[in-house]
Protein backbone atom coordinates (compact mmCIF):
# COMPACT_ATOMS: atom_id res chain seq x y z
CA UNK A 1 0.00 0.00 0.00
CA UNK A 2 1.16 3.50 -0.73
CA UNK A 3 0.14 6.83 -0.06
CA UNK A 4 -0.75 8.60 3.11
CA UNK A 5 -2.85 7.57 5.98
CA UNK A 6 -4.01 9.36 8.90
CA UNK A 7 -4.27 7.70 13.03
CA UNK A 8 -5.64 9.95 15.83
CA UNK A 9 -5.36 8.74 19.03
CA UNK A 10 -6.78 10.29 22.53
CA UNK A 11 -4.91 11.89 26.02
CA UNK A 12 -5.23 9.67 28.72
CA UNK A 13 -6.39 10.66 32.60
CA UNK A 14 -5.65 9.16 35.41
CA UNK A 15 -8.99 8.84 37.23
CA UNK A 16 -7.22 7.02 40.11
CA UNK A 17 -3.22 6.76 40.08
CA UNK A 18 -1.63 4.48 43.40
CA UNK A 19 1.84 4.66 42.96
CA UNK A 20 3.94 1.96 44.79
CA UNK A 21 7.66 1.80 46.41
CA UNK A 22 10.51 2.02 43.50
CA UNK A 23 11.78 -1.52 41.82
CA UNK A 24 15.07 -2.51 41.32
CA UNK A 25 14.04 -1.82 37.48
CA UNK A 26 13.65 1.62 38.37
CA UNK A 27 9.53 1.86 36.94
CA UNK A 28 7.37 1.95 40.40
CA UNK A 29 4.20 -0.78 40.34
CA UNK A 30 1.13 1.07 40.05
CA UNK A 31 -2.64 0.65 39.99
CA UNK A 32 -4.76 3.41 38.23
CA UNK A 33 -7.99 3.99 36.56
CA UNK A 34 -7.01 5.25 32.88
CA UNK A 35 -9.87 6.73 30.78
CA UNK A 36 -9.07 8.39 27.23
CA UNK A 37 -11.06 11.84 26.75
CA UNK A 38 -11.73 13.85 23.25
CA UNK A 39 -8.19 15.49 23.04
CA UNK A 40 -6.38 14.14 20.02
CA UNK A 41 -2.70 13.60 18.66
CA UNK A 42 -2.84 12.76 14.69
CA UNK A 43 -0.11 11.21 13.36
CA UNK A 44 -0.01 11.29 9.40
CA UNK A 45 2.80 9.19 7.57
CA UNK A 46 3.22 8.97 3.86
CA UNK A 47 6.25 6.93 1.88
CA UNK A 48 9.78 7.87 1.98
CA UNK A 49 13.50 6.98 1.77
CA UNK A 50 14.11 7.22 5.63
CA UNK A 51 12.24 7.63 8.87
CA UNK A 52 11.44 11.75 9.51
CA UNK A 53 9.62 13.73 11.71
CA UNK A 54 7.76 17.22 11.80
CA UNK A 55 5.49 18.34 14.49
CA UNK A 56 2.82 20.78 14.09
CA UNK A 57 0.31 21.70 17.14
CA UNK A 58 -2.96 23.58 17.84
CA UNK A 59 -2.07 27.32 19.07
CA UNK A 60 -2.05 26.98 22.52
CA UNK A 61 0.36 24.09 22.71
CA UNK A 62 4.07 24.96 22.49
CA UNK A 63 6.11 21.82 20.66
CA UNK A 64 9.76 23.41 21.50
CA UNK A 65 10.28 20.59 23.76
CA UNK A 66 9.28 17.48 20.85
CA UNK A 67 11.98 15.84 19.51
CA UNK A 68 12.49 15.90 15.91
CA UNK A 69 15.43 12.85 16.08
CA UNK A 70 15.28 9.26 16.72
CA UNK A 71 14.43 10.13 20.31
CA UNK A 72 11.03 10.97 19.28
CA UNK A 73 8.82 7.96 20.47
CA UNK A 74 7.17 8.00 17.08
CA UNK A 75 10.12 7.73 15.56
CA UNK A 76 11.19 4.40 17.92
CA UNK A 77 7.39 2.98 17.68
CA UNK A 78 8.34 2.88 13.36
CA UNK A 79 11.64 1.01 14.05
CA UNK A 80 10.17 -1.28 16.53
CA UNK A 81 7.48 -2.45 13.96
CA UNK A 82 9.80 -2.54 11.32
CA UNK A 83 12.35 -4.89 13.32
CA UNK A 84 8.99 -6.96 14.95
CA UNK A 85 8.59 -8.01 11.10
CA UNK A 86 12.42 -8.99 10.50
CA UNK A 87 13.68 -5.69 9.52
CA UNK A 88 11.89 -4.78 6.21
CA UNK A 89 13.78 -2.02 4.79
CA UNK A 90 10.67 1.13 4.55
CA UNK A 91 10.88 4.74 5.74
CA UNK A 92 8.09 7.03 6.27
CA UNK A 93 7.57 10.59 7.23
CA UNK A 94 5.80 11.28 10.24
CA UNK A 95 3.86 14.31 10.77
CA UNK A 96 2.52 14.92 13.63
CA UNK A 97 -0.26 17.47 14.78
CA UNK A 98 -0.75 17.59 18.13
CA UNK A 99 -3.86 18.45 20.12
CA UNK A 100 -2.26 16.93 23.64
CA UNK A 101 -0.21 18.83 25.71
CA UNK A 102 3.33 18.71 25.44
CA UNK A 103 4.59 17.24 28.80
CA UNK A 104 1.44 17.65 30.60
CA UNK A 105 0.88 14.61 31.67
CA UNK A 106 -1.94 13.00 29.40
CA UNK A 107 0.32 11.06 27.56
CA UNK A 108 0.58 12.78 24.73
CA UNK A 109 4.00 11.12 23.53
CA UNK A 110 2.28 7.57 23.95
CA UNK A 111 -0.33 8.91 21.98
CA UNK A 112 1.73 9.23 19.54
CA UNK A 113 3.50 6.53 19.28
CA UNK A 114 0.29 4.31 19.50
CA UNK A 115 -0.93 6.61 16.48
CA UNK A 116 2.18 5.80 14.37
CA UNK A 117 1.72 1.59 15.08
CA UNK A 118 -1.44 1.84 13.32
CA UNK A 119 -0.89 3.62 10.30
CA UNK A 120 2.33 2.70 9.93
CA UNK A 121 0.68 -0.74 10.10
CA UNK A 122 -1.80 0.40 7.74
CA UNK A 123 0.70 1.99 5.04
CA UNK A 124 3.06 -1.08 4.76
CA UNK A 125 -0.07 -3.69 4.51
CA UNK A 126 1.48 -5.24 7.53
CA UNK A 127 -1.57 -6.66 9.06
CA UNK A 128 0.11 -7.18 12.55
CA UNK A 129 -2.24 -9.08 15.00
CA UNK A 130 -3.81 -6.95 17.87
CA UNK A 131 -1.69 -8.82 20.46
CA UNK A 132 1.52 -8.67 18.89
CA UNK A 133 0.98 -4.61 18.51
CA UNK A 134 -0.32 -4.78 22.04
CA UNK A 135 3.20 -5.88 22.80
CA UNK A 136 5.34 -3.64 21.27
CA UNK A 137 3.33 -0.80 22.49
CA UNK A 138 4.31 -2.11 26.27
CA UNK A 139 7.94 -2.12 24.66
CA UNK A 140 7.70 1.38 23.94
CA UNK A 141 6.35 3.26 27.42
CA UNK A 142 4.02 2.53 30.32
CA UNK A 143 0.74 4.61 28.55
CA UNK A 144 1.60 3.11 25.10
CA UNK A 145 -0.75 0.23 24.93
CA UNK A 146 -3.66 2.14 27.05
CA UNK A 147 -3.54 4.72 23.84
CA UNK A 148 -4.21 1.34 21.62
CA UNK A 149 -7.04 0.42 24.15
CA UNK A 150 -9.25 3.68 25.04
CA UNK A 151 -12.04 3.97 26.90
CA UNK A 152 -11.49 3.06 30.72
CA UNK A 153 -9.70 0.60 31.94
CA UNK A 154 -7.22 -0.39 35.17
CA UNK A 155 -3.75 -0.53 34.62
CA UNK A 156 -1.09 -2.01 36.47
CA UNK A 157 2.55 -3.31 36.65
CA UNK A 158 4.25 -0.32 35.13
CA UNK A 159 0.90 0.85 33.82
CA UNK A 160 1.46 -1.37 30.95
CA UNK A 161 -1.42 -4.24 31.97
CA UNK A 162 -4.47 -2.77 30.43
CA UNK A 163 -7.79 -4.64 31.56
CA UNK A 164 -11.00 -2.63 29.81
CA UNK A 165 -13.56 -1.83 32.16
CA UNK A 166 -16.99 -1.85 31.17
CA UNK A 167 -18.52 1.84 32.40
CA UNK A 168 -21.81 3.51 31.66
CA UNK A 169 -22.72 7.16 30.72
CA UNK A 170 -20.27 10.24 29.64
CA UNK A 171 -17.92 12.22 31.95
CA UNK A 172 -17.10 15.52 30.77
CA UNK A 173 -13.55 17.09 31.55
CA UNK A 174 -12.05 20.70 31.77
CA UNK A 175 -8.47 20.44 31.66
CA UNK A 176 -6.55 23.74 32.48
CA UNK A 177 -3.31 23.35 30.87
CA UNK A 178 0.33 24.75 31.05
CA UNK A 179 2.64 26.57 28.80
CA UNK A 180 5.40 24.91 30.74
CA UNK A 181 6.10 21.40 31.00
CA UNK A 182 6.55 19.09 33.92
CA UNK A 183 9.09 15.65 33.30
CA UNK A 184 7.74 12.82 34.21
CA UNK A 185 11.07 11.80 35.93
CA UNK A 186 11.65 14.60 38.01
CA UNK A 187 8.21 14.01 39.11
CA UNK A 188 8.90 10.11 40.32
CA UNK A 189 12.11 11.93 41.61
CA UNK A 190 10.56 14.38 43.76
CA UNK A 191 7.67 11.40 44.82
CA UNK A 192 10.48 9.33 46.21
CA UNK A 193 12.35 12.17 48.35
CA UNK A 194 9.10 12.84 49.97
CA UNK A 195 8.67 9.24 50.51
CA UNK A 196 12.22 9.21 51.96
CA UNK A 197 13.26 5.53 51.40
CA UNK A 198 10.66 4.30 53.28
CA UNK A 199 8.34 1.25 51.85
CA UNK A 200 4.55 0.99 51.11
CA UNK A 201 2.30 -1.34 50.31
CA UNK A 202 1.30 -2.10 46.71
CA UNK A 203 -0.99 0.41 45.49
CA UNK A 204 -4.91 -0.63 44.89
CA UNK A 205 -7.36 1.14 43.51
CA UNK A 206 -9.95 2.77 45.67
CA UNK A 207 -13.48 0.77 45.92
CA UNK A 208 -15.54 4.24 46.09
CA UNK A 209 -14.21 4.87 42.61
CA UNK A 210 -14.97 1.36 40.97
CA UNK A 211 -18.13 1.81 42.62
CA UNK A 212 -19.37 5.71 41.29
CA UNK A 213 -18.06 4.42 37.89
CA UNK A 214 -20.55 1.82 37.88
CA UNK A 215 -23.16 4.09 38.47
CA UNK A 216 -22.54 6.74 36.41
CA UNK A 217 -22.44 8.79 40.11
CA UNK A 218 -19.97 12.03 39.10
CA UNK A 219 -20.56 13.73 42.19
CA UNK A 220 -18.98 10.58 43.85
CA UNK A 221 -16.59 9.61 41.40
CA UNK A 222 -15.21 13.87 41.91
CA UNK A 223 -15.17 13.24 45.30
CA UNK A 224 -13.10 9.86 45.02
CA UNK A 225 -10.13 10.88 42.93
CA UNK A 226 -7.13 10.62 43.55
CA UNK A 227 -3.63 10.68 42.32
CA UNK A 228 -0.31 9.52 44.62
CA UNK A 229 2.38 12.02 42.22
CA UNK A 230 0.04 15.17 43.34
CA UNK A 231 2.09 16.38 46.08
CA UNK A 232 5.39 15.63 43.84
CA UNK A 233 3.84 17.67 41.79
CA UNK A 234 2.77 20.35 43.37
CA UNK A 235 6.42 20.66 45.38
CA UNK A 236 7.56 21.51 41.69
CA UNK A 237 4.94 23.50 40.64
CA UNK A 238 3.12 25.36 44.09
CA UNK A 239 1.47 27.42 41.49
CA UNK A 240 -1.07 24.15 40.40
CA UNK A 241 -2.44 24.42 44.14
CA UNK A 242 -4.14 28.12 43.39
CA UNK A 243 -5.25 26.50 39.92
CA UNK A 244 -7.26 23.42 41.79
CA UNK A 245 -9.04 25.48 44.58
CA UNK A 246 -9.91 28.09 41.61
CA UNK A 247 -11.83 24.91 39.64
CA UNK A 248 -13.28 23.54 43.12
CA UNK A 249 -15.04 27.46 43.54
CA UNK A 250 -15.89 27.13 40.25
CA UNK A 251 -18.55 24.47 40.97
CA UNK A 252 -16.24 21.07 39.62
CA UNK A 253 -17.56 18.25 41.18
CA UNK A 254 -13.69 17.06 41.59
CA UNK A 255 -10.28 18.47 40.77
CA UNK A 256 -7.07 16.64 40.69
CA UNK A 257 -3.52 17.09 38.63
CA UNK A 258 -3.35 15.12 35.32
CA UNK A 259 -1.12 12.09 35.87
CA UNK A 260 2.41 13.86 36.80
CA UNK A 261 0.95 17.12 35.46
CA UNK A 262 1.39 19.86 35.02
CA UNK A 263 -1.94 19.97 33.46
CA UNK A 264 -4.75 20.00 36.04
CA UNK A 265 -8.57 18.25 35.73
CA UNK A 266 -11.84 19.36 36.65
CA UNK A 267 -14.73 16.97 36.78
CA UNK A 268 -18.15 18.21 35.56
CA UNK A 269 -21.82 17.32 35.06
CA UNK A 270 -22.22 17.17 31.85
CA UNK A 271 -21.05 19.85 28.67
CA UNK A 272 -22.74 22.74 30.02
CA UNK A 273 -21.48 22.78 33.29
CA UNK A 274 -17.83 22.22 31.70
CA UNK A 275 -18.41 25.62 29.45
CA UNK A 276 -19.44 26.96 32.65
CA UNK A 277 -16.33 25.74 34.50
CA UNK A 278 -13.64 26.51 31.69
CA UNK A 279 -14.97 30.40 31.21
CA UNK A 280 -14.62 30.96 34.85
CA UNK A 281 -10.49 29.17 34.85
CA UNK A 282 -10.07 31.11 31.64
CA UNK A 283 -11.41 34.59 32.75
CA UNK A 284 -7.78 33.88 35.63
CA UNK A 285 -6.01 34.16 33.15
CA UNK A 286 -3.98 30.77 34.85
CA UNK A 287 -3.42 29.01 31.72
CA UNK A 288 -5.21 27.50 27.76
CA UNK A 289 -8.27 25.96 29.26
CA UNK A 290 -10.15 22.98 26.76
CA UNK A 291 -12.90 20.50 27.91
CA UNK A 292 -13.78 17.20 26.04
CA UNK A 293 -15.67 14.08 26.86
CA UNK A 294 -14.70 10.77 28.19
CA UNK A 295 -14.26 7.60 27.67
CA UNK A 296 -13.24 7.54 23.87
CA UNK A 297 -11.98 5.22 21.90
CA UNK A 298 -8.40 4.22 21.80
CA UNK A 299 -6.20 4.96 18.78
CA UNK A 300 -7.70 3.84 15.29
CA UNK A 301 -7.14 4.91 11.51
CA UNK A 302 -9.45 7.97 10.76
CA UNK A 303 -8.12 8.51 6.91
CA UNK A 304 -6.59 7.20 3.87
CA UNK A 305 -5.67 8.65 0.37
CA UNK A 306 -8.87 6.76 -0.36
CA UNK A 307 -10.73 8.60 2.06
CA UNK A 308 -12.35 8.08 5.56
CA UNK A 309 -11.70 4.53 7.11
Amino acid sequence: MSGAVTAAAPAKINLSLGVGTRRPDGFHPLATVYQAIGLYDRVTVTDADDLTVSVTAQPRIPVDGVPLDDTNIAVRAARTLREHHGGIRRGAHLAIDKGIPVAGGMAGGSADAAAALLALDHLWGLGTPRAELMRIAAGLGSDVPFALVGGTAIGSGRGEVVVPLITVGEYWWVVLESERGLSTPSVYDEFDVLRDGSSVPDPEIPDALMTALRVHDVAALGASLSNDLQVAALRLRPELARALEQGRLESAHGAIVSGSGPSCLFLCEGRSHAVQVAGGLRSLDLGPVSFAPGPVHGARVVTTDDGRV
